[in-house]
């Protein structure tokens, strides 16, 4: 089989509906046959952090995948400048001898590797995705060439690895949503490819806290109600749609995606409210202690949102607006809207 016969063939791997780590796997199998290697180590990293999971290896065992999904790994790799955009890189490259790095005299030399040849992988015109490490048991420098074929083909890599990928197809399913980020486990976040940013969508914000809180509860899907933009005598709200990423690395929780301008059966911004402290399992008590109003006050609300959800009891009001996403979450306190 040619050379331009397996590229074909790698490409179909990368751009397939395959989950996330079967196509590395199909990737790296594909690759040894381009450019023979003892191993192989496939890794995404949080574009943030620099943290990296592994996605796909090859004649590694156990113990030497545990380590190098380490932190201390993560910042050896920060520390040596080895996540930019640079060509492939062999050991004798790295800006520290081998046998002064953890990686190499606590892990890889003594399982018997002492070449390698690796290649930063980013998204396409978008930030550092990963590594790509070809591990090597001769001390021989790789050559000229195979550093070459590895620097073509690691851009389809990159292509066929991406955890943007899916997540933006799930994101296409969300009508409306016109900002959106990737969600990562230590929670930071990434702008989605294509949509807009937000300033809903950073670290420090609670509606990202509600997201990280409802998947790494193990819930797949979320709906609610966010205030954005205030007027006076008025407050628009966005809808915030947090969905669970399916065959990716630990490291990514999933999507968080915003609709701007949303309207939720005519529901007032005070309704909004009481109804997310009602689906939190307050009583009529503890929601006018929370809002600081009196518990008349509440009554007359939840009477009015009873109405308008066409909901005969509190209980099934609750109900329908978890399922409709009808509600604004209590984590906003008390004083946020009047």
């Amino acid at each position: 089989m040619g050379d331009d016969q397996r590229a074909v063939q790698l490409i179909e791997i990368a751009i397939s509906a395959a989950p996330l780590l079967e196509r590395a796997r199909g990737l790296l199998e594909k690759l040894t046959e381009f450019v023979p290697s003892d191993a192989t180590w496939l890794a995404l990293a949080n574009p943030r952090s620099n943290l990296h999971a592994t996605v796909g290896s090859a004649g590694l065992d156990r113990s030497v995948l545990d380590y190098l999904d380490r932190p201390a790994v993560a910042r050896e790799i920060q520390l040596a400048g080895i996540n930019r955009a640079i060509p492939p890189f062999s050991l004798g490259q790295l800006p520290t001898p081998a046998e002064e790095l953890p990686t190499w005299s606590e892990s890889l030399i003594p399982a018997g590797f002492h070449e390698a040849l690796g290649v930063p992988l980013f998204e396409p015109g978008g930030p550092y995705l990963g590594m790509l490490t070809l591990l090597f048991s001769s001390r021989q420098p790789p050559s000229a060439s195979t550093r070459h074929r590895v620097s073509q083909l690691s851009s389809i890599i990159a292509r066929g690895v991406s955890p943007m990928r899916s997540l933006l197809a799930t994101a296409r399913l969300v009508q409306g949503a016109t900002a959106g980020a990737v969600l990562y486990k230590d929670g930071t976040t990434y702008p989605l490819d294509g949509l807009h940013d937000h300033s809903l969508l950073t670290a420090a914000s609670p509606v990202v806290a509600i997201a990280r809180k409802t998947l790494l509860s193990g819930l797949v899907y979320q709906s609610f109600m966010w205030p954005t933009r205030r007027v006076p005598a008025s407050t628009t709200h966005a809808r915030i749609t947090v969905l669970a990423a399916a065959e990716v690395p630990d490291l990514v929780l999933g999507a968080l995606l915003i609709t701007p301008d949303a309207d939720c059966r005519g529901l007032t911004p005070r309704e909004l409210q009481v109804l997310g402290l009602l689906v939190d399992g307050r009583s009529n008590q503890q929601i006018a202690t929370r809002l600081g109003v009196a518990p008349r006050t509440v009554a007359a609300h939840l009477e009015h949102l009873l109405i308008k959800l066409d909901a005969p009891s509190r209980t099934l009001a609750a109900v329908l607006a978890e399922r409709e996403g009808c509600y604004v979450p209590p984590l906003m306190g008390s004083a946020h809207v009047s």
